[in-house]
């Protein structure tokens, strides 16, 4: 007995918990899902259906801090082994044979589910989750090893007033009283991390893309005038997407929703996108901050990442590499292949200043950074594709999904069919692109100016090289990207007549005059009634701090503006307004309050950055904007509370 006590412990310890996947599969899961918004927590009951592989004397289930947890297995074993991470179910399970687990339990989660704005009296509050890096197990007894997939139905039962959010096809709405019961239905499997589950107040509208797939686009009621240029493209992404891989849409409906205060841009939950709110945009703020790119690369990972999902860390890139390649094909669809060219450009440049650095890594490096397994992955793609052909690329990653659909995979995997549809040699590539931590910049570039003429005559334009006649080629028929270069290298050369360019030329202008000759006063001027939040931003500064006897009317002229949801211009303009002498004295107290609040977790974080920065740099930081500024150190966004924890340390100084 103690010989299989020991074995026992042994078996579990050297195959390790993240490789149950050898002895059990777990196949289906049906939740039932309540939550308590005022105390943070989350309750329910769990369904498993296991099928066992090899005989196996325990199946652990991942369930991270719960407060309670328990299990029934097959309707009878009751049991709680519990280690503060996993529950451990014990029972002589044999090969081939099928069990049911239920789960009970009922946990405050630290981490994976937010609960957003429910201790305040604001009108947006929200839950949502996020599995990926942070794991589901934090609230739903789950599996954190991504190679284990199962078909996930959740039932949640809420307050009527907020919209339920989750994988799948909404089945059923049960209402009783104050409380909606809302059933989901998925029919495919999927890795635990990416479960979501978002609620909050939403109105939504529902596209079809071409195929007849449903396209649910959800916003906020209060700006619905922001809905279309939210999702401006949404349908041709999607109708492009599924034309340019070739392989059909593989879920039920998809979905996306903005969220309050999310880690990061957006994130790819099966079916279900949710995506930072930041990028909740009218028209002007479309300009400079739209939400296309990050549309078209969420929705890329329902096929890479979700259809098919990386055995490891170390095959990443067969998601964000793909992702980031066919989301800038699904751009270069929409604005043209001068866009494409840049941005591929812009990522050879940012890899090639992680090269100087001395950080660069190789594609199957588990470890190496964002911008290698995103950017770096991209381009070995765009390499790729260039070396075999469009017919040879377009029929192996067809061939790859087709394959291993709901599967896992890795790199050798897409490269046997690159070899099986090109007949070619990829040996080269495999170790100059996957293997090799060298980023080979001229090889890149070389390739990049050759295909494109417009990256060509960019490049040749340099204001550093003698003769270079860059004076005259400003006002020549030359690229807006080739015109702001010229102006970043050489802001003297800047005249009345540059003004009349295209947008993102003025703002280039904008951005290199700080002092601002009196012959051009005019001309920048005119700069405060360009449709770009930015622009306006930079020059109400700039014009504030040159013109002083104009203060006044600039403060006037741009005193309605409220900018991105960050509230950039309205944050600058309520600063501005405090600090300019004589300036609408009898309001200054409601500006400061106004600028003060905004400091409050009603507001993103990218509000209450703005306004903590600004009261911080004028000395205004009272009580009131110093205990929010406390609370931001305790954010759960990691990057605003290193923010406010340098910020602190600022004020701290000055006392």
């Amino acid at each position: 007995m103690k010989f299989r006590i020991l074995f026992s412990f042994l078996q579990l310890s050297l195959f390790g918990f993240s490789q149950q996947t050898e002895f059990v599969d777990f196949k289906t899961a049906k939740a039932e899902i309540y939550l308590n918004p005022s105390q943070k927590e989350v309750s329910g009951t769990i369904y498993y259906t296991v099928k066992i592989i090899k005989d196996v004397d325990s199946v652990f289930i991942d369930a991270n801090n719960f407060k309670d947890i328990k299990y029934i297995l097959n309707n009878e074993i009751r049991g709680a082994n519990y280690n503060g991470k996993h529950l451990i179910i014990k029972h002589n399970f044999k090969a081939n044979s099928t069990h049911r687990i239920k789960v009970t339990w009922k946990t405050n989660p630290k981490k994976a589910i937010y609960f957003i704005n429910w201790a305040n009296t604001s009108t947006n509050n929200q839950i949502w989750t996020q599995g990926q890096g942070k794991y589901t197990s934090n609230w739903l007894p789950s599996i954190d090893d991504m190679n284990e997939k199962i078909e996930f139905d959740l039932t949640i039962s809420f307050n009527s007033d907020y919209q339920v959010i989750a994988n799948g096809k909404l089945k059923e709405k049960e209402i009783k009283d104050t409380i909606t019961t809302w059933r989901y239905d998925m029919q495919k499997p999927m890795p635990s991390y990416l479960v979501i589950l978002a609620i909050g107040k939403y109105h939504q509208k529902v596209s079809y893309s071409k195929s007849g797939i449903p396209l649910k686009m959800y916003y906020y009621p209060e700006e619905a005038e922001k809905f279309e240029p939210t999702y401006r493209y949404t349908k041709q992404i999607f109708d492009f997407l599924e034309d340019e891989i070739g392989v059909p849409y593989p879920w039920q409906n998809y979905k996306q929703v903005p969220v309050k205060d999310f880690l990061y841009a957006g994130m790819e939950n099966t079916g279900t996108t949710i995506f930072s709110d930041t990028f909740v945009v009218d028209s002007i703020g479309f300009v400079d901050k739209n939400y296309v790119n990050i549309n078209a690369h969420e929705l890329a990972h329902q096929w890479f990442g979700n259809l098919v999902t990386a055995k490891s860390s170390k095959h990443h890139w067969l998601q964000e590499g793909f992702a980031t390649y066919y989301a800038l094909l699904a751009e270069r669809h929409i604005f043209g292949d001068n866009y494409y060219y840049w941005q591929l450009y812009q990522y050879a440049n940012e890899l090639l200043e992680q090269e100087k650095n001395g950080a660069s890594t190789a594609l199957l490096n588990p470890k190496s950074s964002s911008t290698t397994f995103y950017k770096k992955g991209c381009l070995a793609l765009h390499v790729l594709r260039a070396k075999i052909g469009d017919r040879a690329f377009r029929a192996a990653v067809k061939n790859y999904l087709i394959k291993h659909q709901f599967n896992n995979v890795e790199t050798l995997y897409f490269l046997n069919e690159v070899e099986k549809t090109s007949n070619k040699d990829i040996s080269n590539f495999v170790e100059t692109w996957l293997n090799d931590p060298t980023f080979y910049y001229e090889e890149v570039e070389k390739l990049l100016r050759t295909e494109s003429d417009f990256l060509e005559n960019y490049i040749q334009m340099d204001c550093k090289k003698p003769h270079s006649k860059c004076g005259e080629n400003l006002r020549t028929l030359i690229s807006d990207e080739a015109k702001i270069k010229i102006i970043d290298q050489k802001p003297e050369l800047i005249t009345k007549v540059d003004f009349n360019n295209a947008i993102k030329v003025r703002q280039a202008i904008a951005r290199n005059i700080l002092e601002i000759p009196l012959e051009l006063k005019e001309e920048y001027e005119s700069l405060l009634d360009d449709k770009s939040y930015n622009t306006i931003e930079m020059a109400l500064a700039t014009l504030w701090k040159n013109f002083p006897n104009e203060r006044h009317r600039y403060l006037r002229k741009t005193k309605d503006i409220y900018g991105f949801n960050n509230h950039n211009v309205k944050i600058l303009w309520l600063t501005l307004a405090l600090i300019t002498d004589d300036f609408e004295p009898q309001n200054k107290m409601m500006y400061f309050e106004t600028l003060t609040n905004y400091t409050s977790d009603v507001y993103g974080f990218g509000t209450r950055q703005n306004a903590l920065q600004y009261l911080v740099q004028i000395q205004a930081c009272n009580r009131v904007c110093r205990n929010n500024l406390e609370l931001a150190t305790k954010h759960h966004n990691w990057r605003f509370a290193k923010f406010a924890k340098g910020l602190l340390a600022v004020l701290d100084s000055k006392k």
